[in-house]
């Protein structure tokens, strides 16, 4: 069906717009095959640009034969009402709305259509190949790690990227062998290697089944990893009862008796609709402004949500503990690999990694550990908290909104560790739900080589990595700290994210504000710091001058390579212990 037989009204004046912090505007409402547009037509009024694909869900508030009011539930947690004074223009405004919402056909999406009004400096479709990211590591340790191109036609794991890193003393028949071994073909890869010398590995679950099956292959793959007379720790994020039910079906776990090198651990995480119905209940208790004290404590223990959060910040303490403190290596896995697995490895890594607490640290592990390590995004953000039950299927989950909780927590703990505020988590997880730009698009890279998004999208990094984008993401209290961070995951120590949850709710400016205060501040920090530089350094060439000229002498000059600003200014803030 083309846009224009789905656009049943594409234009309609005299319609009321109710949002969060704004007065009622009237103004014409316009729909395109990709927007809601409302516009009031005045010079600097108010105007609503909707992403269709950002509809959650619609209620339908008919009002007799004077028409009735539309409810809009946006995946990023908004809600705005329509209202409409024509009972046959609200059905028509509806129904577009409901078509135009429920498009699953990718190439009708909006990066498909969107031309970027702005150069593009850099190509962030190029900018996190394996290649890349790993080429220290390959180049450093090529004895031990190598590129392997097994998957280049992605038909040993459709859900692996066409290269991986694995150990330089398994061939690919080894790794197929393996792959064979693994449900979806998800053989264990590396996914970071830590600066003692011990390695994160990744990969679902093994295919032992009922009759205790094994794969020589599979053992010879991840016992590489270890070196002499070390041992390593398996992280199963399900529980036993999960793992033994799956094994039942065909799936499975590692058996001691073959994998004698590994200690098994069950760390359970929700995952799916268990996942989605919490946050469903979360955003309900957001909305209910009425609510007394206790009605609202009551209902943000009752949600679970800061249970799953502490669920997950205690599973990759273990694997960044693990991999620190004991120098022992890991191998995650849950059943497909997909979710808990890459929320606990991306998590770890942030703790573990410095770089991963910089802008292009989070871009890099976010492209690596999710999109290459095929999360399907058009498949678990199809739906979101306010779509109803019925038509949620199993297979939506806010996984990737629980790991970027899971960072805010972090930088709430560690606010001067990170070089990104906030505000760029909650970026992440707006375009993860609808954007114009491509990234986010496809299942896995098999799924976006297939729809050439490369070529024919733009990558939100693309974007991101502009000077002028990049400044207003940027925390103005970072102070580069390189040791390991660990996160206390203690019932008063974690806190609700409100300024993602409650930000339609309750008006977030003096916040903002506060930052913009901040960040005056830290730069006016610095440009005094560099004057005093300056004019430290025209002092000591006067002294030169003076002493050559005999008007002063040479024990009265001071030191030519002073700390800059050291006598002058207060010390910056010190980075947090870690």
């Amino acid at each position: 069906m083309e846009f224009a037989d789905m656009i049943l009204i594409p234009k309609l004046d005299g319609v009321v717009l109710h949002g969060p912090f704004q007065k009622p505007v009237d103004g014409t409402l316009c729909i395109t095959g990709h927007h809601l547009i409302l516009s009031s037509r005045k010079e600097g009024g108010e105007e609503l640009w909707l992403m269709h694909h950002n509809v959650d869900s619609i209620e339908r508030k008919p009002n007799g034969a004077l028409g009735g009011s539309l409810i809009i539930k946006c995946k990023d947690f908004r809600i705005i009402q329509l209202d409409i004074n024509s009972t046959d223009e609200f059905m028509k405004v509806a129904t577009s709305i409901e078509r135009l919402s429920s498009l699953d056909e990718p190439t009708k999406q909006y990066p498909f259509f969107y031309r970027p009004m702005f150069p593009i400096l850099e190509d962030g479709w190029t900018a996190f190949r394996p290649e890349t990211e790993f080429s220290q590591l390959v180049t450093a340790q090529s004895d031990e790690w190598r590129f392997s191109y097994v998957n280049k036609d992605f038909s040993v794991c459709p859900t692996y990227p066409s290269t991986v890193i694995v150990p330089r003393c398994v061939d690919d028949e080894t790794i197929m062998a393996a792959a064979a071994f693994r449900e979806g073909g998800r053989f264990p890869v590396l996914s970071y290697r830590h600066e003692g010398g011990s390695v994160l590995l990744r990969s679902s679950q093994p295919l032992t089944g009922p009759s205790g099956r094994r794969c020589k292959d599979d053992e010879r793959l991840i016992n590489s990893v270890l070196g002499p007379g070390k041992r390593g720790y398996i992280i199963d994020t399900r529980t036993q009862a999960l793992a033994q039910a799956a094994k039942s079906r065909g799936g499975g776990f590692e058996t001691e008796v073959h994998y004698p090198q590994w200690r098994r651990v069950n760390k359970p995480i929700d995952r799916h609709s268990v996942l989605l119905d919490s946050l469903a209940k979360l955003m309900d208790a957001c909305n209910d402004t009425s609510a007394s004290m206790d009605r609202w404590l009551s209902r943000l223990e009752a949600c679970n949500w800061m249970s799953h959060i502490k669920d997950t910040l205690n599973c990759a303490c273990l694997v960044a503990q693990c991999l620190d403190q004991e120098g022992a290596s890991v191998l995650v896995h849950g059943s497909e690999g997909t979710d808990a697995t890459l929320l606990v490895t991306s998590l770890a890594q942030v703790i573990l990694n410095p770089d991963c607490r910089t802008v292009r640290g989070l871009e890099a592990l976010v492209e690596r550990e999710w999109l290459q390590a095929g999360h399907p995004f058009p498949v678990r953000h199809a739906r979101s908290c306010y779509a109803s039950s019925g038509s949620r299927g199993k297979a939506q989950a806010p996984t990737f909104l629980l790991f970027l909780d899971c960072v805010n927590q972090i930088h709430q703990q560690f606010p001067c560790s990170f070089e990104f505020s906030t505000h760029l988590l909650i970026l992440l997880f707006e375009h993860s739900y609808s954007s114009q730009f491509g990234t986010f698009q496809g299942t896995c890279e098999a799924d976006r080589v297939r729809l050439q998004l490369a070529q024919k999208t733009v990558s939100l990094w693309s974007h991101l990595n502009r000077p002028d984008v990049l400044q207003s993401f940027l925390n103005p209290m970072y102070d580069p700290n390189n040791r390991v961070i660990w996160p206390s995951v203690a019932p008063m120590s974690l806190t609700l994210w409100s300024e993602l949850f409650l930000r339609w709710v309750v008006d977030q400016s003096p916040q903002r504000q506060a930052w913009r205060t901040i960040t005056a501040l830290r730069e006016r920090d610095k440009e005094l710091r560099l004057k005093a530089t300056r004019l430290r350094r025209q002092l000591a060439e006067l002294e030169r001058e003076a002493v050559e000229a005999g008007v002063l002498a040479p024990a009265a000059v001071l030191p030519a390579s002073p700390t800059p600003g050291a006598d002058l200014l207060p010390a910056p803030v010190p980075a947090e212990v870690a």
